[in-house]
Parts: structure tokens; C-alpha cells; sequence
């Protein structure tokens, strides 16, 4: 995995808010028939998939602001109109990102540490996240996804940091260990890295 430096705090955001829009593009083209479809998040449906982007979009926005709330981070129902639901928390975590002084602001992210982390850090975590996540939607809806290579050369910089080994396979977290893979797109191998099988459902 290449180990490049991040680009700064503001980059991250607006790169950030392109692989949200990526994840919100493809959402909006679900039915309610789609919403039962099993995603290469192993146990969770479309719908649970979309319940914990929704919920990860507001927690994210919330540190933004400093609110380290753990009742943030529950996860979230998405009422009588799921698409939309995730819509309006895809534009709510952009804003957030984007508001004045976030990137002087400590994020607090108690599922990760009980210690603030520095904002360009956090939306680093965040943008790999939906990167990865949009993918997983792209594939339960048997959609083409392109993300342009700097967006995925800082989630590939993100992601040549994250753990690997036994952590991986602890409950709740966050990637499973990498899948062997050979070759593909640059997607590919990041999803690939990180517990999926570029192959999926295969």
C-alpha cells in the first residue's frame, strides 16, 4: 500500500465530500426492493448497511462541532423514506466538514478513543470509510463506481496506516484482514486491503 503523506485538513474535506456524493449518487437509485439485498458488509443488508452510514454521517458531523455525546453514535432508524434519510445525512456531515473552523478543531470520536483526534486525522478516517462504503453500495446495487486518482491515493495513504493483524479480527472492527489480490483497479486493491473480496458476491 503506498504510505504517501495526507494532503491538508481542507483538501481532505473536499475530497471527503466527493466520495460522500459518490455514496449519496448511488443510494439515490435504490428501491425499497433493494433494501433487503445482502452487501459485502458481512451480515448487514442494504438497509442495516445504509442505518450505519447514516448514523456514522452524523457522529462525524457532531465532533465537527466538539460534541463528544456518545448517544451520537447510536445507531439511528431511518424512518418511512430510507433513501432519503441517508440523503439529508450525507449533506449534513458536508456542511459540517465544511463549516469555519473545523480544521482548528479537535474531533472527539469516543468509538475509536476516549482522546480527541486532530480534524485532518478524523475526516482522513472518515473519507476512507466512504470510499470503501460506496463501494459496498455500488456493488449490492450491481453499479459502476469511478472515483478520480486523488481521492483514492489518499485512501490508500489512509489505509496503508490502518492495523492489520489479530485487531482485524476482533468483534466490531472496523476492516476485516486483507484479501489476497493480485492486479485490478486501484479500488480494488484498496477494498481488497481492507476485507473485501473485489470479486464479491463471487
Amino acid at each position: 500500500m503506498p504510505t504517501n503523506d495526507l494532503p491538508p485538513g481542507d483538501v481532505l474535506a473536499d475530497l471527503d465530500a466527493r466520495a460522500v456524493r459518490a455514496s449519496a449518487e448511488l443510494v439515490s437509485k435504490a428501491t425499497a426492493a433493494d433494501l433487503s439485498r445482502p452487501t459485502p458488509c458481512i451480515g448487514w443488508t442494504l438497509y442495516g448497511l445504509l442505518a450505519h452510514m447514516t448514523t456514522q454521517h452524523y457522529g462525524f458531523a457532531a465532533a465537527s462541532r466538539g460534541d463528544a455525546d456518545p448517544e451520537k453514535w447510536k445507531l439511528l432508524s431511518l424512518g418511512d423514506d430510507p433513501v432519503r434519510a441517508y440523503l439529508d445525512s450525507a449533506d449534513h456531515v458536508i456542511e459540517a466538514f465544511a463549516a469555519d473552523g473545523v480544521q482548528e478543531r479537535p474531533f472527539p470520536l469516543p468509538e475509536f478513543r476516549p482522546e480527541p483526534f486532530p480534524a485532518a486525522q478524523a475526516i482522513s478516517f472518515h473519507l476512507v470509510d466512504y470510499v470503501v462504503h460506496s463501494w459496498d453500495v455500488a456493488k449490492t446495487l450491481g453499479a459502476e463506481l469511478e472515483f478520480d486518482g486523488d481521492v483514492l491515493d489518499a485512501a490508500h495513504a489512509v489505509a496503508a496506516v490502518v492495523p492489520t493483524g489479530p485487531v482485524r479480527l476482533a468483534p466490531g472492527a472496523a476492516f476485516g484482514p486483507a484479501v489476497p489480490w493480485e492486479g485490478g483497479s486501484q479500488l480494488d486493491q484498496l477494498v481488497a486491503y481492507l476485507g473485501r473480496s473485489p470479486a464479491w458476491p463471487d
